[in-house]
């Protein structure tokens, strides 16, 4: 069958309104799959907000249970003085009362200069800092029990303290006054005062 002008003629008006459709669908298509995509992607983004937040969630729980279970041994460590600033004045009169409560012979000390340490056993310290102040205890002894007696009572008394070395050496018979008591032994220890500096913890002013 064969379409002349007028047939044409009459065809122009629906062609072109479904050329106008075409295009109208496309555009609808075009546009419903833009919409889809993005409502995919801020699903997407929900779900892992979602996960980030339940993760959140689940670490704040342990994060807390860990708090309430170590946190007196925390407040104690700060009350000890392990954790915090040094107490030179605390260990010196430790000394200063174990000297009298035992009535050993003379000790002699030196303390060195703070300094940060790193020892190979304590790897993780996290945030944490870890300092190390060095005493020289020089001290006459009766006998070697002495020193045992001088560091259980400031093992007893105070913590955070290594000793280092400790060495003991006879005094020759010239120097021992058989009338008197007096110490027949020489005792040098190296003590290495431990504190763990907290970057968090402000100290008053």
């Amino acid at each position: 069958m064969m379409l002349n002008q007028q047939d044409w003629k009459r065809l122009q008006a629906p062609i072109l309104w479904l050329g106008v459709a075409l295009v109208v669908v496309g555009l609808l298509a075009f546009y419903a799959k833009n919409y889809h995509d993005e409502k995919r992607v801020a699903l997407e983004q929900q779900r892992t907000q979602l996960n980030q937040a339940r993760q959140k969630y689940l670490s704040s729980g342990q994060e807390r249970e860990m708090i309430v279970q170590y946190l007196p041994l925390y407040q104690q460590l700060i009350a000890t003085g392990f954790i915090g600033e040094e107490r030179r004045i605390e260990w010196i009169e430790a000394l200063r009362q174990i000297h009298l409560q035992h009535k050993l012979f003379s000790i002699d000390y030196n303390i060195s200069q703070q300094a940060t340490t790193h020892p190979s056993y304590l790897s993780n310290l996290g945030s944490f800092i870890l300092h190390s102040s060095t005493m020289r205890l020089n001290f006459g002894l009766l006998h070697e029990g002495d020193l045992l007696t001088l560091l259980d009572n400031l093992r007893a008394q105070s913590t955070g303290f290594i000793v280092r070395e400790c060495t003991v050496t006879k005094l020759s018979r010239a120097k021992i006054n058989p009338t008197m008591l007096t110490d027949y032994l020489d005792a040098s220890c190296d003590i290495d005062w431990i504190t763990l500096r907290d970057p968090q913890l402000r100290t008053p002013v």
